[in-house]
């Protein structure tokens, strides 16, 4: 279902995470907890996800980039990160001023950017075309903490050391994260067709191509995406989030153990079929 047409369509989407003895993102103020709100369920920021979708563009040399760069032909140059570490300010309000910042910041055009833009519009912050929602587990999760041990020691003196409780992570959980993509905003930030098929072809790996020790183990089991027949919208945002999302079979108050504790949608309802077209981004052949 890719565009054909040189213009984006509205598009409302939603990506299923499984979680098993990850930790998909940890929270800071707990100490790097998974993050988990007052009635147990688990959270996974927006702001963590994209992150996820910017290191992967900004490598340019790792496996991804260069795959998605010979089936799409683009131009690097164009696909730069504005929220990359160690950015320079200075840099940037030139490139504001002078017109080069839409051209050059892929994550800019499609999300937005966070700069207050005094040489443009009175500080006005700008909204990109795509925006990710936070990401909520169906069930409570249940959370371990394991103390990590270092044989090598890395204090002085000590030949072993010991991280008590450092190794914190979710047993299970499945999570969905909505995502929306409004084309009225496409003339403000100057996102294109390709910028959001880029995205579309990124977001299955996500989390496989930036694993870590505190995240070996989490997957997008389903990436759906809906295209909108009419511009201003074919029907509710919410209806199609509803029926798309996963449903535990017995007892949601508990915490789940596996994939098979859910009844998964494999398509939408006929009432929402004829109204928009969905597929899904994953695709592992």
């Amino acid at each position: 279902m890719s565009n054909t047409e040189n213009k984006i369509k509205r598009a409302t989407g939603l990506l299923i995470i499984e979680v098993i003895n990850s930790n998909p993102n940890g929270d800071p103020d707990r100490e790097s907890d998974p993050r988990q709100r007052p009635d147990g369920k688990g959270e996974i920021s927006p702001v963590s996800y994209k992150r996820k979708l910017r290191d992967l563009v900004e490598d340019k040399q790792a496996d991804v980039w260069q795959v998605l760069n010979e089936q799409m032909k683009l131009n690097p140059e164009e696909f730069t990160i504005l929220e990359s570490r160690g950015r320079n300010r200075a840099t940037i309000n030139d490139e504001l001023k002078n017109g080069q910042f839409q051209k050059k910041y892929w994550d800019g055009r499609v999300f937005g950017n966070t700069f207050l833009e005094d040489a443009m519009d009175k500080g006005t912050i700008k909204t990109g075309v795509v925006q990710i929602g936070l990401g909520v587990s169906i069930a409570p999760i249940d959370i371990e903490r394991h103390t990590n041990t270092n044989k090598a020691g890395v204090e002085e003196g000590k030949t072993a050391g010991m991280a008590p409780m450092a190794y914190r992570f979710v047993q299970h959980g499945v999570y969905c994260m909505p995502f929306f993509v409004n084309p009225t905003m496409a003339h403000k930030s100057g996102c294109t067709v390709q910028d959001i098929e880029l995205l579309k072809k990124l977001i299955q790996h996500a989390y496989a191509h930036t694993r870590s020790h505190a995240r070996p183990f989490v997957e997008i089991r389903h990436a759906w995406y809906c295209e909108h027949n009419n511009p201003l919208g074919s029907c509710s945002d919410f209806a199609l989030i509803d029926a798309l999302k996963p449903k535990k079979k017995i007892d949601a108050n508990k915490p789940s153990t596996s994939w098979d504790d859910y009844d998964v949608p494999k398509s939408l309802p006929d009432d929402l079929k004829n109204k928009v077209e969905c597929v899904d981004l994953v695709n592992f052949a």
